[in-house]
């Protein structure tokens, strides 16, 4: 019986403790070509993708999401039920900024009328960070982010 009740307090433990984290959580480290590092969470499969940044209510300067992709589409994001303005980078396979949409605003609508933001060429990778970062940070087209993809 006391091994029981040590097993449900380590469980409670590790699931309630900040310092752990889960593998879903994990984030990747974006260098800029300045230096920067952007610690990001990754949007690797479907779901996470179509979640991404809904129903936050701040990111902070150092953070970001970064979507990936299993082939290269103009792959179209919208902002729904996001409560942040952002930033929305698209890059190529080789990591390459190939399009920026900034200060893009949040949207309110219940339907599913928002605007749709995508860039003309096809894209790999695509990092979201807060209104104003890509400017901030002298992220400009033709730029080359430097990550280990995950």
């Amino acid at each position: 019986m006391r091994t029981h009740w040590l097993l449900v307090a380590l469980f409670g433990w590790l699931v309630l403790h900040p310092a752990v984290t889960k593998a879903d959580d994990r984030l990747v480290q974006i260098r800029l070509p300045n230096g920067t590092i952007i610690h990001a969470e990754v949007a690797d499969t479907q779901r996470k993708r179509a979640e991404g940044l809904m129903f936050r209510e701040h990111l902070p300067r150092d953070r970001g999401m970064l979507f990936t992709f299993e082939q290269a589409q103009a792959w179209t994001f919208w902002m729904k039920n996001t409560k942040i303005p952002l930033d929305i980078i698209w890059m190529n396979e080789k990591k390459q900024v190939i399009h920026i949409a900034h200060n893009v605003p949040t949207c309110t609508r219940t339907d599913d009328g928002c605007p749709q933001y995508q860039p003309n060429d096809p894209a790999l990778y695509v990092l979201e960070l807060g209104s104003g970062e890509a400017e901030r940070l002298k992220i400009e087209r033709g730029a080359k982010l430097q990550f280990q993809t995950p």
